[in-house]
């Protein structure tokens, strides 16, 4: 029996979308679209977001939006995956309490199944979670600086590129640490297709 292009693309719609709401039920907090090429990673939520608003819905979320936006990023490129854990079912979140770092596993599971082709660290807790998760292909980065993800450098890591930033949402708030980060964003711009 034949299958149909859009028959496959629906079961690998369907297998994406329970493998997803599986990690969501263990505690990972994404929001966004799972298909982007692009996922931003938030360490250090503030209180909106720790109440339970979405990952990315205040000021930092809009200018991460117009600064993507401005160097070629589709609005519908962003992905936002917390390293610390939300609300999971209790049943299967394996004693994770929402707030604490999600353990080196389940982000490292979390990240490969969004699969994106950037990863773009929007704090110091992000960056050591996949300093730590990723320890392995760090290593090999001949740079020292590179390789221990410092503020403003890409990182190859596993075929993507790693751009930490140390603290982009209190950096909005002063003018010249804005225009830092600014600079160190326009350096991930995304990649042609490849046809």
């Amino acid at each position: 029996m034949a299958i149909t292009t859009q028959e496959r693309k629906e079961a690998l719609a369907a297998a994406a979308e329970q493998e997803l709401k599986g990690l969501e039920a263990r505690g990972v907090r994404m929001a966004g679209n799972a298909f982007s090429p692009v996922v931003l990673v938030k360490g250090e939520l503030n209180d909106a977001e720790r109440s339970g608003d979405p990952l990315l819905s205040g000021a930092d979320g809009t200018a991460l939006r117009a600064a993507l936006g401005a160097i070629g990023w589709e609005p519908q490129d962003l992905c936002v995956l917390a390293a610390v854990a939300g609300s999971g079912d209790e049943a299967v979140a394996g004693g994770l309490t929402a707030g604490e770092l999600l353990p080196v596993d389940l982000f490292r599971e979390a990240l490969e199944a969004l699969d994106p082709e950037a990863v773009i660290l929007l704090d110091d807790a992000a960056a050591d979670l996949l300093r730590e998760t990723y320890a392995d292909a760090l290593a090999i980065v001949e740079d020292f600086d590179t390789a221990m993800l410092k503020p403003g450098l890409i990182a190859p890591v596993l075929g993507r590129r790693v751009l930490a930033l140390d603290g982009f949402e209190a950096a909005l708030s002063q003018p010249a640490e804005k225009q830092r980060m600014w600079a160190y964003l326009k350096q991930m711009l995304p990649l042609g297709a490849p046809y």
